[in-house]
């Protein structure tokens, strides 16, 4: 069991999760509320890493990130240091990744909050921000506790993007799906099957979540 690379896994899961609420809440809100007849095209943008394959996606964050790129010089101005083959650019390359995961759960639970409870919000002198704490984001709970678990379990699970713009490096990028890979290729079937059975399990645990958060289960069992 690799427990460095899991730990790994769930901090850049739970670092990936954050940011993509902070960016997600209010790119599902617009999405969702905007009558840009061109919004279409930010939706598709959102929804592009759904189609591409990880390679391809983790190949142009990498360029992005490089240390020829606007963004890499920057970042080495300021810190010494280089993006790709570092945890920041694992970070930044995981949130591009996994953020239709965050934002269409967000927008659907948006959209699916009555417009007549805001517009009633709104008559009654109540402003936006006020009217989206107090009405729309308890209304939209389910689908944010979706953002959630889907974005954690994404992120944790993911491989083709991490091990092209982190690599592979322990202790630093090695998260646990590459650790499982490097141990069968060590035909080290015991460690990488407990590193997967971790995964599996938490896998489960996630989606059980997210079907009894759409489901309302424990509505049925009130007890």
């Amino acid at each position: 069991m690799d427990w460095g690379a899991l730990e790994l896994s769930v901090r850049l899961a739970g670092a990936t999760t954050v940011i993509l609420l902070v960016l997600g809440v209010p790119l599902a809100y617009w999405l969702s509320f905007s009558r840009w007849r061109l919004k279409f095209l930010i939706e598709a943008l959102v929804a592009l890493p759904l189609v591409l394959p990880p390679t391809v996606l983790g190949f142009y964050i990498l360029l992005a990130l490089g240390p020829h790129s606007p963004v890499g010089q920057l970042y080495e101005a300021l810190t010494g240091r280089m993006l790709p083959f570092s945890f920041q650019g694992l970070l930044i390359a995981s949130v591009l990744y996994s953020l239709p995961f965050a934002v269409q759960p967000l927008v659907s639970a948006f959209s699916s909050v009555d417009r007549r409870l805001i517009e009633a919000s709104w008559a009654l002198g109540v402003s936006q921000l006020r009217t989206f704490f107090r009405v729309i984001l308890p209304l939209a709970l389910p689908g944010l506790i979706t953002a959630i678990v889907l974005s954690f379990a994404h992120t944790l699970g993911e491989f083709g993007v991490v091990l092209m713009v982190g690599g592979n490096i322990e202790g630093v990028t090695r998260t646990a799906a590459i650790a499982i890979y490097d141990h069968v290729q060590a035909l080290k079937y015991e460690a990488a099957g407990q590193t997967a059975l971790v995964l599996v399990g938490v896998s489960f645990v996630v989606l059980a979540i997210t079907y009894g958060v759409q489901r309302r289960v424990w509505a049925v069992w009130p007890w």
